[in-house]
């Protein structure tokens, strides 16, 4: 039962904790006048997230995860963050993004590129905006799917268990 506890605890607090940070954290450091530093955080961010999946989906082929969904749910949101706070900071250059002001701005137009969407309301104008919007989709499809792709082994895995546990029980019967 504590186990439970924890995963739900887990499940709700992580994405919980990286939306509280993304909306009150400053992201001064971001953006067209610190380049190297952007790109930097940015790649080094999205390896890190990217090795989180691959982790992840490597221990659920090997059968050692026993709750996956909080930790690929927080990699997910930490997708969110990073790719919201690396179109906020393009923003501040004229002419990269159209129509993205805000962080929420930002977040949703990293909600709806990661849908695969795409309103047409803010939309990416500049090459390097272009880049990072080519760059979310590739990440979408390549690690996300992978991680729901391990989610859903999971749950075929875990109804297969609990329908033979309860053959069992029907055959003691």
């Amino acid at each position: 039962m504590k186990d439970l506890v924890r995963t739900y605890v887990g499940l709700l607090a992580g994405p919980v904790v990286l939306l509280v940070a993304y909306f009150t954290v400053p992201v001064g450091w971001f953006g067209p006048h610190h380049p190297r530093i952007s790109w930097t955080a940015f790649g080094v961010l999205l390896a890190v997230l990217g090795a989180g999946v691959l982790r992840e989906v490597r221990m659920q082929v090997l059968g050692q995860s026993r709750h996956p969904v909080p930790r690929i749910l927080v990699l997910l949101c930490g997708a969110l963050v990073v790719f919201s706070t690396a179109y906020l900071a393009m923003s501040k250059e004229p002419g990269e993004l159209d129509g993205l002001v805000t962080k929420v701005d930002a977040l949703y137009f990293t909600v709806i590129t990661m849908a695969t969407v795409g309103y047409g309301d803010i939309h990416p104008a500049g090459q390097a905006a272009r880049i990072v919007v080519m760059i979310q989709l590739l990440y979408t499809v390549v690690f996300l799917t992978t991680g729901v792709t391990a989610l859903t082994r999971q749950v075929k895995t875990r109804a297969v268990q609990r329908a033979r546990h309860r053959e069992q029980r029907d055959d003691r019967r």
